[in-house]
């Protein structure tokens, strides 16, 4: 980083940091910061299309040229919160039990550092949920977490190609810690529906087809969800449109607008513990998909900004 560099140097025109951001100085401090960014370029269990491993680089190498200022919100909250990046984790490769179960250990520590800061982390392949999703329901000592899951797919099957900790089903490995609220759902298993009805109101759906034509869906998540909340974003909740870069694209989603209201509303009213943002597959040649990506968590950062 330029601030590290000899007096001599310092002056020089130098790129911008490859944080989240392009923040440096004291905006990109661990001490100053009031978010942590955690990539996780982990990808096992995919099912369709490959290249969810790029994702975590992708998003940050986009979020260098996001302007820092937010008309929505009149500033710049970025720096005005502080972002910190760490390091990408990189996890084993002997099968997707162990891949979690390091992940898991090492959310727990990070959390134990971290303190009150948000850690967002970026995937990566979903399966990365599991492990932040039970670490920060272990840390509430007796309230149940809500899970807020922005989703195409359910993700609630018991298993999938052999394995219980495929992306495929790593929302079932949630629901005995933690209640669920899945907005966007369009694909789905019988089994899976079956599940959702058995285990109501701990899960509560909102399908695809519900949200297109009024904002009343926004109002039913939020009655849903408890006072802590975790949000997990898989990019394919978006329409193909507006985020083809994922590995299972999924047509009739949800476009950015009402998405940031139901966000911003969730940041001001509950207590956000953390988020991730999972499943960008980036396209060479296309950068689009990777900005929306960098957008998207920096409008967290931004609506968490003014929960501070």
């Amino acid at each position: 980083m330029a601030d590290q560099l000899p007096d001599t140097l310092k002056e020089l025109s130098w790129e911008l940091p490859h944080n989240f951001l392009g923040l440096e100085g004291e905006a990109a401090e661990w001490d100053r910061a009031g978010v942590v960014i955690l990539p996780i370029p982990y990808e096992s269990t995919v099912s369709y299309q490959g290249g969810t491993k790029l994702g975590p680089a992708a998003i940050i190498q986009a979020s260098r040229y996001i302007e820092l200022y937010d008309q929505e919100l009149d500033g710049e909250p970025g720096p005005e919160v502080g972002v910190f990046t760490l390091p990408a984790l990189h996890l084993s490769s002997a099968g997707p039990e162990t891949a979690v179960r390091e992940l898991r250990e090492a959310y727990d520590t990070i959390l134990e550092a971290a303190g009150d800061r948000l850690v967002i982390g970026l995937g990566g392949e979903h399966s990365i949920s599991s492990a932040p999703v039970l670490a920060n329901a272990a840390r509430l000592q007796g309230r149940r977490l809500s899970v807020l899951q922005f989703d195409a797919h359910g993700d609630l099957r018991m298993e999938y190609e052999g394995s219980p900790y495929s992306h495929a089903a790593v929302m079932a490995r949630c629901i005995d810690d933690a209640d669920l609220v899945q907005v966007g759902i369009r694909a789905i298993t019988s089994d899976e529906r079956a599940l959702m009805r058995e285990r109501a109101p701990a899960i509560t759906t909102i399908f695809a087809e519900e949200m297109w034509d009024n904002e009343e869906w926004i109002d039913r998540a939020m009655q849903a969800l408890g006072d802590d909340v975790y949000i997990t974003f898989d990019v394919d909740y978006f329409d193909p449109s507006l985020m083809p870069a994922t590995g299972t694209p999924e047509p009739g989603g949800m476009t950015w607008y009402p998405t940031m209201k139901l966000l911003r509303r969730v940041f001001t009213e509950k207590n956000v513990v953390g988020a991730d943002v999972v499943e960008l597959a980036p396209i060479g040649g296309n950068a689009a998909p990777d900005f929306v990506a960098a957008k998207l968590v920096y409008k967290m950062i931004a609506y968490r900004s003014l929960r501070r």
